[in-house]
């Protein structure tokens, strides 16, 4: 049977197609839209432009899935309308403009569905795992595939941006502060205090755009899926607003990351703090994430 997975997040609203039969899944295909929503609430409440670019995207999937007459729908959305003010309001509005129920998943619930997405790409039976979205932040620690402890803090690669860059590119002030956040954010995290580990699994925007960044600077092939955590600082400085942005790195920048070219290097900043915290030295990009994870917990396990 055909599932529509749709995933409301801080960034980018995106729709996934899966072919699922008994615990059989097949990814098919995927549609997105960059909308930002994270950048639509201010003084922490989602405004009515942030609600309308919603509706817009999510009328235009319903319109997809029902030419195809994919009657399985699920929709969820992470942490732009999770930690918002209004976010019952606000995502009530959303259903009933749209047609479609919305389901607020909670940061411990996104962790959790962060890692079973993953876990079925992971090598390693212990290690990290951290997803960097554009309102939020997961960690989650495991060992023998199970998990010990997780968490979503509130920082993410979208949020920074908008809360602390004047412009497209950071200045080395503005990372700094950036920088002085991420720190004391991931700090807090108390459950974390004596976690150390080699490698990282990375899942998100942030590391696949960072990867391609990373990819074409050191002249890596397209397919690797690796960095090495300490050129992470001379991938951001590289990129900073106050050091002059060449015709080179401008081509690079729009090569690799055309969509994410606000936000990679915010992003890159709060990987750059988890990796000196926990001491990774290798971090590993994984393209299954929290919609693979939804699917595998909350349609696949139900019904098997």
């Amino acid at each position: 049977m055909l599932y529509g997975i749709i995933d409301i997040g801080s960034n980018t609203i995106r729709m996934a197609i899966y072919l699922i039969e008994g615990d059989r899944v097949e990814f098919l295909m995927k549609q997105k839209h960059r909308v930002g929503l994270a950048a639509y609430v201010h003084d922490g409440v989602m405004s009515p432009e942030g609600i309308a670019k919603a509706v817009e995207v999510l009328q235009e999937f319903k319109g997809f899935l029902y030419s195809f007459n994919i009657t399985e729908v699920y929709a969820f959305t992470t942490a732009a309308l999770r930690n918002c003010k209004n976010s019952e309001t606000a995502v009530g509005i959303i259903e009933h403009a749209v047609g479609l129920p919305i389901r607020i998943i909670s940061g411990d619930e996104e962790a959790t569905f962060d890692f079973v997405g993953a876990l079925h790409g992971i090598p390693a039976e212990d290690g990290l795992l951290v997803d960097i979205g554009g309102g939020s932040t997961e960690i989650v620690s495991y060992k023998s595939k199970e998990i010990c402890n997780k968490v979503s803090l509130p920082i993410g690669s979208l949020l920074f941006h908008s809360k602390y860059v004047n412009g497209i590119l950071p200045d080395i002030t503005e990372c700094l502060e950036m920088y002085r956040e991420a720190e004391a954010t991931v700090g807090a995290a108390t459950a974390f205090a004596d976690v150390r580990e080699s490698a990282l699994i990375g899942i998100g925007g942030t590391f696949k755009g960072g990867l391609a960044l990373y990819n074409e600077l050191f002249n890596q092939p397209a397919v690797n899926n690796r960095m090495e955590a300490r050129r992470l600082s001379t991938l951001i400085s590289t990129f900073l607003r106050d050091h002059g942005v060449t015709q080179e790195m401008a081509i690079m920048l729009m090569k690799a990351v055309p969509e994410r070219l606000k936000t990679v290097i915010p992003g890159l900043i709060i990987a750059d703090v988890m990796a000196r915290r926990f001491q990774c030295r290798e971090i590993t990009y994984s393209d299954s994430g929290v919609r693979e994870g939804f699917v595998y917990s909350e349609i696949v396990g139900r019904n098997s």
